[in-house]
């Protein structure tokens, strides 16, 4: 048991870790940080208050954002230490890498532009008067 523990909390301090390093060495996960948060902050002072499933999509929107991020930055490390000269195959695994975070960035808009119909449509069908399901 205590050995199990102590390898749990060794994965949080390697998560942690990979999160600073992130934070340091990739620009697109901290311009999600540092933009993308305080406009999420924003929006969600504006939707609120908020039923439980529409928190959860707002929620895990941007979080999945910043973990689809996360996992395209390892992916481009990685194939660049396994090759790193220029290669056509190198680059379109990137390339689909990233469209990756660019279909869940579409997902968050998506999200968020149900959210601002739902809050600020009086007529809306999802008017929160009539509560998200």
């Amino acid at each position: 048991m205590h050995k199990d523990i102590s390898g749990i909390s060794r994965s949080f301090v390697c998560a942690a870790k990979g999160l600073r390093h992130a934070y340091k060495v990739d620009k697109s996960f901290r311009l999600e940080l540092q933009l993308g948060l305080p406009i999420y902050l924003l929006l969600g002072w504006l939707y609120s208050p908020m039923a439980p499933s529409e928190l959860l999509f707002f929620v895990l929107s941007f979080v999945l954002i910043l973990a689809v991020e996360l996992i395209n930055t390892a992916f481009e490390k990685m194939l660049d230490k396994v090759h790193p000269e220029e290669h056509e195959l190198i680059g379109k695994s990137k390339d689909i890498a990233s469209a990756a975070v660019l279909l869940v960035f579409l997902l968050a808009v998506f999200v968020n532009l149900v959210l601002l119909y739902a809050h600020f449509c009086p007529n809306s069908p999802y008017s929160v008067a009539g509560g998200f399901v």
